[in-house]
């Protein structure tokens, strides 16, 4: 697999339930809405969905109850079987693999985390990670060393020998996620998993998960139906609705330009100017000049908002990572996403 291969590639995959689904998948024709397959006996989970994840990249999937997802990301780790279209994991098609080939797959390259922590209450903090690799036949001191590594990535040191009961929510969710990282996967699986903290904990658990991702780089697939959640995490959002991706793209265009009237309602209530950097708006140096310290790219228009109130110039220069100016920025169109355009 080249180094610009999609990690995760779906093409026209579709998942649906009912009697001899894949025989009437076959009938179908053109692009038949939810309802009517759904008043032909079958329902439609997922809908001749096709894109790519990117090695490193986390891809936040949202969407309404009802709405696909979480079938969704079982389908890619092959938990269940789709019913029309592919899946490939680093270049193979995992619709084709033995029940050994799968299972080897999922024991040493997927780390999957849901909402229920599944921890098993026999077994303290330490035995709970090590499990999985227990599984795998290695060796108990290996095993152990390895647990003691991931419980002081994810902040358990201490804690070593407590039960679940003994944890809460917050550290449950840790052990949850310690365990899964155990293994050392590259693809990692999360559905929901912070849906059932509160928000407090939440956010922490937030910030230890972008920390973690910091260090480790992991391909993530992260379910959520929390739109704050999602801009924080994301690189891409897909937003789906009655089994279809309405549109893949990162928050910043997603907020900006909706691709669906669906997705337009979804984002409505969200402020532009928290989820907008200024790179985003910045067009080539050669459109315009301008003149004057560059503003950080990185930074979102609303943390530059005074600056942009009170600053007379009409186009300002943007800096990439490491100071270079790499675009510029009209003032206006900053402005337009900060107070809103005249219409």
């Amino acid at each position: 697999m080249s180094a610009s291969s999609p990690v995760i590639s779906c093409r026209n995959v579709w998942k649906l339930f009912g009697a001899n689904s894949k025989s009437y998948l076959k009938t179908l024709s053109g692009n038949p809405s939810f309802e009517e397959i759904r008043a032909a006996g079958h329902i439609a989970a997922v809908r001749d969905v096709s894109l790519d994840i990117a090695q490193g990249e986390m891809l936040v999937i949202m969407g309404l109850s009802g709405s696909g997802k979480s079938t969704f990301v079982r389908c890619l780790s092959r938990l269940i079987d789709i019913t029309g279209g592919e899946v490939r994991v680093e270049g193979q098609n995992i619709g084709q693999m033995s029940e050994k080939e799968l299972i080897n797959l999922r024991r040493n390259k997927m780390g999957m985390v849901f909402q229920s922590f599944g921890l098993l209450p026999h077994r303290t903090v330490l035995d709970n990670i090590a499990f999985p690799l227990e599984m795998r036949g290695q060796d108990k001191h290996a095993c152990r060393a390895r647990a003691l590594e991931v419980i002081e990535l994810v902040g358990l040191s201490g804690r070593e020998d407590y039960f679940p009961r003994e944890l809460s929510g917050g550290q449950q969710q840790r052990v949850g996620i310690a365990r899964s990282l155990a293994i050392e996967p590259d693809i990692w699986f999360l559905d929901e998993p912070f849906s059932a903290l509160d928000p407090l904990i939440r956010r922490e658990m937030q910030d230890e998960f972008l920390r973690l991702q910091a260090i480790l780089g992991k391909t993530i697939v992260f379910i959520t139906h929390d739109f704050d959640e999602a801009l924080r995490l994301a690189d891409r959002i897909a937003i789906m609705k009655d089994g279809v991706v309405e549109q893949c793209d990162t928050p910043a265009q997603i907020v900006l330009n909706p691709a669906t009237e669906y997705v337009a309602k979804f984002t409505a209530e969200i402020e532009k100017s928290r989820v907008v950097q200024a790179q985003v708006l910045a067009k080539p140096i050669t459109e315009a000049s301008a003149e004057g310290r560059p503003i950080d790219g990185s930074q979102t228009i609303h943390s530059l908002a005074r600056m942009l109130v009170n600053d007379t110039r009409d186009f300002l220069p943007v800096a990439a990572q490491g100071g270079v100016v790499s675009g510029i920025l009209n003032r206006q169109d900053a402005l337009d996403v900060l107070l809103g355009a005249d219409t």
